[in-house]
C-alpha cells in the first residue's frame, strides 16, 4: 500500500495523472490504477476528476496529510540516529543573501559533523522556495517569512531579523529618510517579493508617492545602483555589501524602522538528525 500512498500525494502535488506518472515512471493508466486501489481499500473517493485536471475533494484533503506522514515515519524507520551517520541526499532552498551570509558560515561546520551528507543549494526568491518545499521538492527552505498563515504540516524556526535601512548616494544630503524618499527617484526591491511587500506597506502607511526608476530583486544589484547615482532604495541591512567598503550613504529610520524576519522551514514528519545538524550549525553562526 506504500505505493499507492506515495502515487497519491504526488497526484496530490502535481494535480493530474499524466504529470504524476512523468515524475514517478508510470503510465497515466497504471497511476489511475493505483489511486482506484487506494480509494477502494478506503472506501472512498480522494478527487474530483474534472477533465484532465485531479482535485482533491473533502476526503482526500482530510488524507493527504495523514498519507504524508506515514510515508514520512516509514522513511525513518531507516534513517540513522545521528547526522554522522546520514548518508545520503539534503535539498536546501535559500534566498540569495543567506547563501552568502549566515549559510556559507554555518556549512563548514555542518561538512565536519556530517561528512556523508549530499547537500544540494537551491537558490531562489522566498515564495519560489516555499512553493517548493510545499510540493516535497526541498527538505528545507531558509527564506524571509511569508506573510500569511502556514499549513500546519510545516515548522518554523526563527533566523534572524534584519532592519530595513535608507541607502543613498553619496552626493546626497539630507537625514530626514522621508523627505528623500520623496524627493529623490527610488530604486524600488521587488513589490511581489515578500521584503518588497514590507517596502510596500512602509510606503503605503507613510503615505509617500515615490518616483520609481527601477525595480529589482536583487540586493546587491539595488546596491550597485544606489552607488552608482541611480537613487535611494529601502533594503534591509544584510548581504555582502555590508563586508566591504561601500560608497553610500546608510540612513537609519529611527522609530519608524521595520524589519524582515529570515527563517527555516522544513515539514515536521520529515525531521531528522541532518537537518537537526544543520539548524544548529545556522543557529551557531549567529
Amino acid at each position: 500500500m506504500l505505493r499507492e500512498l506515495k502515487t497519491f500525494v504526488t497526484v496530490a502535488r502535481l494535480g493530474t495523472f499524466a504529470a504524476a506518472g512523468q515524475q514517478i515512471g508510470l503510465t497515466q493508466s497504471a497511476v489511475s490504477a493505483q489511486i482506484r486501489v487506494l480509494e477502494q481499500h478506503l472506501g472512498v473517493r480522494l478527487f474530483d476528476r474534472s477533465g484532465r485536471a485531479a482535485v482533491l475533494n473533502a476526503a482526500g484533503r482530510h488524507a493527504l496529510p495523514l498519507a504524508e506522514q506515514m510515508l514520512a515515519l516509514y522513511a525513518q524507520m531507516a534513517l540513522p540516529q545521528s547526522a554522522g551517520q546520514f548518508c545520503g541526499e539534503l535539498r536546501v532552498g535559500a534566498i540569495a543573501t543567506l547563501q552568502t551570509g549566515r549559510l556559507a558560515e554555518a556549512l563548514p561546520r555542518f561538512r565536519q559533523l556530517a561528512p556523508q551528507v549530499d547537500l544540494k543549494l537551491v537558490p531562489g526568491v522566498s515564495l519560489q522556495l516555499f512553493s517548493q518545499l510545499d510540493a516535497g521538492e526541498l527538505d528545507l527552505a531558509l527564506l524571509i517569512r511569508p506573510p500569511f498563515p502556514l499549513p500546519k504540516e510545516l515548522l518554523e524556526v526563527e533566523l534572524a531579523c534584519e532592519p530595513f535601512v535608507l541607502i543613498a548616494p553619496l552626493d546626497v544630503v539630507g537625514d530626514d529618510p522621508l523627505q528623500l524618499l520623496s524627493e529623490q527617484p527610488f530604486v524600488r526591491y521587488d513589490r511581489t517579493s515578500f521584503g518588497g511587500r514590507q517596502v510596500s506597506r512602509f510606503l503605503r502607511e507613510q503615505r509617500l508617492n515615490v518616483r520609481e526608476a527601477l525595480e529589482l530583486d536583487e540586493l546587491e544589484a539595488i546596491v550597485r545602483l544606489v552607488e552608482n547615482g541611480m537613487g535611494v532604495s529601502l533594503v534591509p541591512r544584510a548581504g555582502l555589501w555590508l563586508q566591504r567598503p561601500a560608497q553610500l550613504r546608510v540612513i537609519e529610520l529611527g522609530e519608524l524602522t521595520f524589519h524582515r524576519e529570515l527563517v527555516a522551514l522544513l515539514r515536521r514528519a520529515q525531521r531528522q538528525p541532518a537537518l537537526d545538524c544543520l539548524l544548529e550549525c545556522l543557529d551557531a553562526a549567529n
